[in-house]
């Protein structure tokens, strides 16, 4: 395990190196890598808009639009078709998705639904999805009558289409304002999700992008007044319309479109030479250009309406035919506000209309607020971890802190590789990796440890402490892995962020704790020399602890169950502080321009601005103030109308830090998905656990676990503390961390069932969590450090996703310990062990007490061992050895053909002839034990040179030693032989 070849030392050190270099550029601005030779590495690490600034904004398709026009156009189709067939009919109209029209000459049926046949006819669905559609479907049942329905094939068709359009469409006005590597995509089968990190206006960003823009041009009706078809009713084929002038300005207006935007060529701001005021000029394309010619010509000297969504942007008069094809609008315009139009015009409209249905948006300065805060956070949860590990394990911690820079420069190096974005949960998840990543190496170096008190030489120790680790390391970094990708699938936004960066962290801990740090190791074996373990300034869990847990068990019990009893009831009666995310509304943090924030005038003028329920705190500094406003009746729309008035209110005196808005559709989902997931998690947790051990470890571990999250969740209750996505992101890496220390008991539980066949349960549990003592509490310890300094300067931001992650560590440890160790005598993994006085189990007791006696007073034979097979031995002492049910005076040589008795000539002064049944099957042993009685007493170099050349390498150590890693080795099926000479 220590032996590395040449070749896998250069490959280590390569991936190491290859780390430096790729995490290398976070470390320098862009304009000095800018300056760089193309071929060094210059990807860094993309921050996410909490870090940068920017906004996140979700927008779903209004599908009811969607078939409202779909249906316009099938009245449409089905007024042609039956004129150009020469049908007669009456009663076209729609309601719902149904559209239906009544042949008036029942001779006539057959030919109109000839005619109309196109408008069922199946439609081809892609390119790449194969296969066609219908769209339409026809009901001809009663008689005369003919009705056709959007069918939901077709609306799915039409809403697939129409998002890919919208997505071009948006995209093009968001690059259209200048930003920096705006993301657009799809999310979900009617949702475009865009991020446009560094944006200093939001509000303008949703106007231009929630904006439909349909711009048409029709004539104003002159037939009518206004005012008369206000009073009245307007004339048919007309419909009135306002401006967007203050107050509205109605007009009336013909429903036929002379030209829509679909014809623009080109539309740009500008000024009219006339009067110097801002104008879009635009340029028609062919089609356009001719459409309009005519329409101008045949109405000189009738007013026009250029409309926009409904909308009377204005209306001239035409003075003279228009036939060049261009022209331009005119209004009430601001510069930007031309602009504004310009782009939307060149970008085309939207399909349908798009509603802000969740809204994220962090101002420049938080973002370099919260990267100082993680910064901070980082380098004294570093510091104190570093400190921690070199003052439990001396220059073995030195080392695991040499393979923790390592770990921290992986993450920082894949993270710059992918491409992945960082976010301000993110740095919390590596420095919290950065307290787990060295949990295994105190599961290492905890290993080594015992491995040495059990009288093991130093290299063997290591060696073995490494070997024994590993699956320790794998079950519980499989575990957390786990609930991460659960929560990666079911996060948004930044909470992804965390999954990402700590899925990494928990793979490259694989790499940095096991393979590189026992790299480390084996060189500074091979250097120098050593003769004992490094000793450890402090030593904070005394060797040989004998605390009795199981005899306090019952009042563990009942506490735990106290308190759970207790959460539950809170958590129903008492509401709990719940975020936006799973309940809607909004969230402003505000910063004051001058001196500290008036908590009572802000909350005084937001009462005035009947917005529902406002709740004003002060958040972190005096002259932060964060506003949390109640989810608004109105629905989506209600939301993004009172960011509007409060930002009206208040921008005059505060600068917009950051806006969160959570509709009721997506906190719904959000609180849904949170239930999904840790359900998931758990039952994924369990399939592992049931696979990797037994079904009552399985079952103990989830019911640890859920105890964990039910505290967490009383927690939350009785603090106050908000409860939002990165509480949920919380509980889910309490679920995977509370099964590390589980799972670190469980394994030695696992180990010592083998090892103690008639041990009783409560006893074996007792010695396992003793053993394991300094493993579960240091690794929880240096976890808890990364916290605190995340907790102290990690910013509020984060605060409820640091004090719960705190406060479930704790409570992860208390339950692995009360908890998921005890429920496995409730569950009987041991139904009947043998008594305390049978025998002295291997590895406990000061005595060996008479075993002969004890073994004639149960009626067992004792006679010369001759056994055939292996078997590991079950009791040492008093001139003999107890195996397979039997039992053996003298000395044993335990060989892989058998066990047999073995008295060698002088045991002070063994040699190779002492040895010949051994040597006789050479080649099915490795290693030898050889137990030199009470005390270690080394082998003469002849017997050593022997044994060597017969390819068996040789380590004396005491008896009693020898017999415990015999028990180990045979368990784990090692090529073992064992020569154990009789203790009294």
């Amino acid at each position: 395990m220590l032996y590395f070849s040449r070749l896998k030392m250069i490959l280590i050190w390569i991936a190491v190196a290859v780390t430096f270099i790729l995490a290398a550029p976070n470390l320098f601005p862009a304009s000095t890598l800018a300056q760089l030779p193309n071929w060094v590495p210059k990807r860094q690490m993309t921050l996410g808009l909490d870090l940068q600034g920017g906004s996140h904004i979700l927008l779903q398709m209004d599908q009811n639009d969607l078939v409202k026009a779909q249906l316009e156009t099938t009245r449409d189709e089905i007024r042609t078709l039956l004129r150009d067939a020469k049908v007669g009919y009456t009663g076209l109209g729609g309601t719902g998705r149904t559209v239906q029209v009544r042949i008036t000459d029942p001779t006539q049926i057959d030919a109109a639904k000839a005619a109309l046949k196109p408008l069922t006819d199946p439609v081809a669905a892609g390119l790449f999805t194969g296969g066609s559609i219908q769209e339409m479907s026809l009901d001809d049942s009663e008689a005369g009558l003919l009705k056709f329905t959007v069918t939901d094939a077709g609306i799915k068709y039409r809403t697939s289409a129409a998002l890919a359009q919208s997505i071009e469409v948006v995209e093009r006005r968001v690059n259209e304002l200048g930003t920096t590597e705006p993301i657009v995509q799809r999310q979900g089968d009617d949702r475009v999700l865009v991020q446009v990190p560094g944006l200093q206006d939001p509000q303008r960003l949703k106007e231009i992008i929630g904006q439909t823009a349909k711009m048409t041009f029709q004539m104003v009706d002159t037939s009518m007044s206004v005012q008369d078809a206000l009073n009245g009713r307007p004339p048919a084929g007309s419909s009135v319309l306002y401006s967007q002038d203050d107050p509205p300005v109605p007009y009336l207006v013909e429903n036929r479109v002379i030209v829509s935007g679909e014809d623009l060529a080109k539309a740009t701001a500008t000024y009219d030479s006339r009067n110097n005021e801002p104008v879009v000029s635009f340029v028609f394309n062919s089609r356009g250009a001719t459409r309009f010619g005519q329409a101008t010509q045949q109405n000189v000297g009738k007013p026009f309406a250029i409309i926009l969504d409904n909308q009377v942007i204005s209306a001239p008069v035409i003075r003279e035919p228009i036939l060049g094809g261009s022209g331009q609008i005119s209004g009430n315009f601001t510069a930007e506000s031309a602009n504004d139009l310009a782009v939307l015009l060149r970008a085309g409209a939207l399909p349908a209309k798009l509603t802000v249905i969740e809204e994220r948006t962090v101002g420049p300065g938080l973002g370099q607020d919260s990267i100082h805060a993680g910064k901070v956070a980082g380098i004294i949860g570093s510091i104190l971890v570093v400190a921690f590990m070199f003052v439990a394990y001396g220059l073995l911690g030195f080392l695991a802190n040499i393979a923790l820079a390592v770990h921290v420069a992986m993450i920082v190096g894949v993270l710059s590789l992918l491409g992945a974005t960082l976010t301000l949960p993110g740095i919390a998840g590596i420095v919290l990796t950065i307290g787990m990543a060295v949990d295994s190496n105190v599961l290492i170096y905890e290993r080594i440890r015992e491995e040495r008190r059990a009288g093991r030489s130093v290299i063997q120790s290591i060696d073995t402490g490494f070997t024994k680790a590993l699956a320790t390391i794998v079950d519980s970094n499989v575990t957390s892995l786990i609930a991460t990708v659960v929560l990666f699938y079911l996060g948004t936004g930044p909470v992804k962020g965390f999954a990402i960066t700590y899925a990494i962290g928990i793979l490259t801990t694989v790499f940095t704790a096991f393979t590189f740090t026992r790299l480390l190791v084996s060189i500074w074996l091979r250097r120098a020399r050593p003769k004992e373990l490094p000793r450890a300034p402090v030593t904070f869990v005394p060797a040989g602890t004998k605390i009795p847990f199981m005899g306090i068990r019952r009042w563990t019990f009942a506490l735990s169950s106290l308190l759970s009893v207790l959460s539950v009831v809170l958590f129903m009666t008492v509401d709990i502080n719940y975020g936006i995310d799973f309940k809607g509304g909004s969230i402003i943090e505000v910063q004051s321009k001058q001196g500290d924030a008036d908590i009572g005038d802000i909350r005084s003028r937001l009462s005035e601005l009947n917005i529902g329920e406002v709740q004003v705190q002060q958040f972190g500094a005096p002259n932060d103030v964060l506003i949390r406003v109640g989810t608004q009746d109105g629905g989506e729309n209600a939301e993004q109308t009172v960011i509007d008035k409060v930002r009206g209110e208040l921008q005059d005196n505060y600068d917009f830090r950051r806006v969160e808005v959570v509709g009721p559709t997506v906190s719904g989902e959000l609180a849904k998905q949170g239930t999904i997931a840790m359900i998931i998690a758990l039952i994924g947790i369990l399939v592992y656990v049931w696979f990797r051990f037994e079904w009552q470890f399985a079952v103990g571990a989830i019911v640890a676990t859920v105890h964990d999250v039910v505290m967490t969740l009383g927690f939350f209750v009785i603090t106050g503390l908000e409860f939002n996505q990165s509480s949920l992101a919380a509980i889910l890496t309490i679920i995977g961390y509370s099964l590390n220390d589980t799972i670190v008991v469980y394994d030695r539980v696992r180990e010592d069932l083998r090892k103690y066949k008639r041990m009783p349960l409560p006893q074996l549990l007792n010695n396992a969590i003793n053993e394991t003592l300094s493993r579960t509490t240091l690794t929880s310890v240096t976890t808890i450090l990364a916290l605190l300094a995340l907790v102290l300067f990690g910013g509020e931001v984060i605060r409820s996703f640091t004090m719960a992650m705190l406060f479930g560590v704790v409570f992860g440890t208390y339950s692995s310990i009360f908890i998921a160790a005890p429920l496995l005598i409730l569950f009987r993994l041991r139904p009947q062990g043998a008594s305390a006085d049978e025998e002295k189990p291997v590895g406990g007791g000061n005595g060996h007490g008479d075993l002969t006696a004890a073994l004639v007073a149960k009626g067992i034979v004792i006679r010369e061992a001759h056994f055939p097979g292996r078997a590991p031995i079950e009791a040492y002492g008093n001139g003999g050895f107890r195996f397979a049910d039997m039992s053996h005076r003298g000395s044993l040589l335990c060989l892989p053909s058998g066990i047999h008795g073995w008295e060698p000539a002088d045991p002070l002064a063994l040699t190779a002839a002492d040895f010949d049944l051994l040597l006789a099957e050479a080649g099915k042993v490795e290693i030898l034990l050889v137990g030199t009685g009470k005390d270690l007493r080394p082998l003469p170099a002849a017997l050593r040179a022997a044994l060597k050349a017969a390819g068996i390498g040789s380590d004396p150590m005491s008896t009693g030693a020898a017999v415990r890693t015999y028990n180990v080795l045979l368990a784990e099926d090692r090529a073992v032989a064992a020569a154990l000479i009789a203790v009294d």
